[in-house]
């Protein structure tokens, strides 16, 4: 349906053969993860999928604050459109969280990437006071972040079935498929609308207003560093007979990250990963 991605391990210390969840940047892993898990007990009824829906009179009345989270990992039914959206998710999420596409004050990478989620997170839950979506904004937010990726990677190239399209009409191609086979669109044409809210005010005011209004906040960029976030790796210490055993992660993640070597350092971004169409 939409294009692999090549050299998703790009990056990976020399030597380590990670697997595939953990070959995923930071923010994709427990997103994907999560979502992936979520759904699947829904769907074979280990939880009541009542409990995963948005209900902010739960919330106030109850406290039930997971539904702040929930809404947002579920994303349907088994159905063909479910596993296009994990798909959707995987890839272009991932694609996003690696290739820095915008700086919002922490250099591209995992903190400006959480930024934009909590922006996209955030548009939602305000525009439900307008628009009568469905209580569960999963496949918003996917479409939300492809609608973005394609906006600052326009010449990119994906295919869809075989057929060759541009990064910049992705969005809009996978949007008419669903349309033509009747299924939900409102969610991708809500996602879009979102993506292009964020573009606009990340990309088009600074440049023709010379308005900045988006910043990435200092504690993500305290937890995260600059760049895409690398966990701290165990420290070594030397026993008494010579050998070395780890000591566990030292310092916090995000500060003064540097690249390279040394327990914990960040990669200052590595640009973005080329589609390839097959």
């Amino acid at each position: 349906m939409v294009a692999r991605i090549r050299n998703l391990g790009d990056g990976d210390e020399p030597g380590h053969t990670p697997s595939w969840i953990d070959s995923l940047p930071i923010i994709t892993k427990y997103w994907f993860g999560s979502t992936l898990v979520i759904t699947l007990l829904a769907n074979f009824g280990v939880i009541p999928v009542y409990h995963l829906m948005w209900n902010f009179e739960l919330i106030k009345t109850q406290f039930q604050l997971w539904r702040f989270l929930t809404p947002f990992l579920f994303v349907g039914g088994f159905s063909f459109p479910t596993a296009i959206t994990l798909m959707l998710l995987y890839q272009y999420s991932s694609q996003y969280e690696k290739s820095s596409v915008y700086n919002t004050g922490a250099g591209g990478g995992t903190a400006d990437y959480a930024t934009m989620l909590l922006f996209g997170i955030a548009s939602t839950l305000l525009s439900i006071c307008f628009i009568e979506l469905t209580p569960f904004y999963c496949k918003n937010m996917v479409y939300y972040v492809l609608y973005v990726w394609s906006k600052r990677n326009p010449t990119e190239q994906a295919s869809i079935w075989g057929i060759a399209v541009g990064a910049a009409m992705l969005p809009f191609a996978v949007l008419g498929i669903n349309v033509i086979m009747g299924n939900p669109w409102l969610e991708i044409v809500h996602g879009m609308a979102m993506g292009h809210l964020y573009y606009f005010l990340v990309d088009v005011v600074p440049q023709v207003y010379n308005k900045d209004y988006l910043h990435t906040p200092d504690f993500l960029i305290n937890f995260f560093g600059t760049g895409e976030y690398i966990a701290p790796a165990p420290a070594q210490t030397t026993t008494t007979n010579g050998g070395q055993r780890p000591l566990g992660a030292v310092g916090s993640g995000g500060l003064g990250g540097r690249s390279g070597g040394g327990g914990g350092g960040y990669n200052w971004g590595s640009g973005g990963q080329t589609l390839g169409s097959q």
